[in-house]
């Protein structure tokens, strides 16, 4: 975790204890090919450092019988092109993409174009409008699914089941409440409402909460070299500091140390 991570942990966490909840640690590690094995032990000695709590934890590699479940009871269809030929489809129609992302122009919707290649699964997405509302904004995100959205992929060719399709059945399964994440996953929030409809799913309250950024104004990320927490933890630092410094990146007028625990009442104030 870098310092980005940790903030938005720590305001899941504040959510979850401002009203009495029951706080979930999941290790989302279906890509595996980025697996590391010493993350999981990290993450969590990070979070304990930060005096973070959990009350169960889930492992996301050790539920794929459940993604499988939830798969099958969607209308999905085989689709073996490449994320360049795909690219290459949508600058060759007649149309501009839609939005902020390339939108799947449908090249295996009737067969598949490329029979003998390993094959991603494509939800074929239902023909219909679906809107997402931000509980901490109270904005509303509304996204025509084919035209915006596009028939996106729930399983890839090597079999990893994809994000949307996983966090969508652990969320129903789990009996999550709340959603506490970071902006940039806010427009991806509406295929997930709409996989929760059509799995029969409850959809959660979501709460996109702002990036933490460095000095060019970019959010933080591991492949930007952003610090880790470990490092701060291993040099001795002071985890109250830490959560001080935290806690005034929000604007919140805190002294220079701080619990998480002497938070809670400040993030109440704050989000409700």
């Amino acid at each position: 975790m870098h310092l980005g991570n940790a903030r938005t942990a720590l305001l899941a966490w504040l959510h979850t204890r401002a009203q009495g909840g029951r706080h979930l640690l999941r290790f989302e590690d279906l890509d595996t090919g980025r697996v590391r094995d010493w993350a999981y032990d990290t993450t969590r000695r990070d979070l304990s450092w930060l005096g973070l709590d959990w009350d169960a934890e889930y492992v996301q590699s050790r539920r794929l019988e459940h993604y499988a479940a939830a798969l099958a009871r969607l209308d999905t269809y085989p689709c073996t092109c490449t994320r360049r030929e795909v690219l290459a489809a949508i600058e060759d129609s007649a149309g501009a993409p839609h939005g902020e992302e390339p939108v799947y122009p449908g090249t295996c919707r009737a067969g598949t174009a490329h029979p003998g290649r390993p094959a991603a699964l494509r939800w074929r997405v239902p023909d219909r409008v679906v809107c997402a509302r931000d509980a901490r904004s109270g904005q509303e995100l509304c996204q025509d699914l084919p035209r915006e959205v596009g028939d996106f992929v729930l399983r890839r060719g090597d079999g990893v089941y994809a994000y949307h399709l996983a966090v969508v059945a652990d969320d129903a399964e789990m009996g999550v409440t709340d959603v506490v994440r970071g902006a940039d996953l806010w427009p991806a929030t509406p295929r997930q409402v709409a996989l929760q409809g059509a799995l029969g799913y409850a959809t959660p309250r979501y709460w996109h909460m702002p990036l933490m950024t460095d000095y060019r104004g970019e959010r933080l990320a591991k492949r930007g070299g952003a610090s880790p927490v470990s490092a701060l933890r291993e040099a001795g630092e002071r985890p109250e500091r830490v959560l001080g410094e935290l806690a005034r990146s929000l604007g919140w007028g805190v002294p220079g140390e701080v619990t998480a625990a002497e938070l809670v009442e400040v993030y109440r104030e704050w989000a409700f």
